[in-house]
């Protein structure tokens, strides 16, 4: 679902994302502000994919700590502001995957949020 995967390293470390927030190499952004940036995903899953990453590099969920609640908050305003810009009135799908259970790819921190189409059950309930 990502851009590329990223092995986790004690402490953090650039990454992909970073290098999006920083400019350095071109993404499609369609929001940043002092802690996180917005940019549609190179491989979308649906007709709206866009990634929010906080812009300090926190590598998983497991990693976040009591001075991070700012620019975790700030995910979830974000994340509204640009589905309501994306028109997703009908809903969407917010993701945040942590570790290689749950098939994180990039240790950075991101939200994913995807909609544009029914998007079914994310799980599927055992018989």
């Amino acid at each position: 679902m990502s851009q590329e995967t990223e092995k986790p390293a004690g402490a953090p470390h650039d990454t992909l994302f970073a290098k999006i927030v920083r400019r350095e190499i071109p993404a499609d952004i369609v929001y940043q502000d002092e802690l996180v940036t917005a940019f549609r995903d190179i491989h979308p899953q649906a007709p709206v994919h866009v990634l929010i990453v906080t812009n300090e590099i926190i590598p998983t969920a497991d990693d976040v700590e009591p001075r991070h609640e700012a620019a975790l908050g700030r995910l979830f305003t974000v994340a509204r502001r640009v589905a309501a810009q994306e028109g997703l009135g009908s809903g969407y799908r917010l993701i945040v995957n942590c570790k290689e259970h749950a098939h994180q790819e990039v240790f950075h921190l991101h939200m994913h949020l995807l909609g544009g189409r029914p998007l079914g059950p994310l799980l599927v309930r055992p018989a």
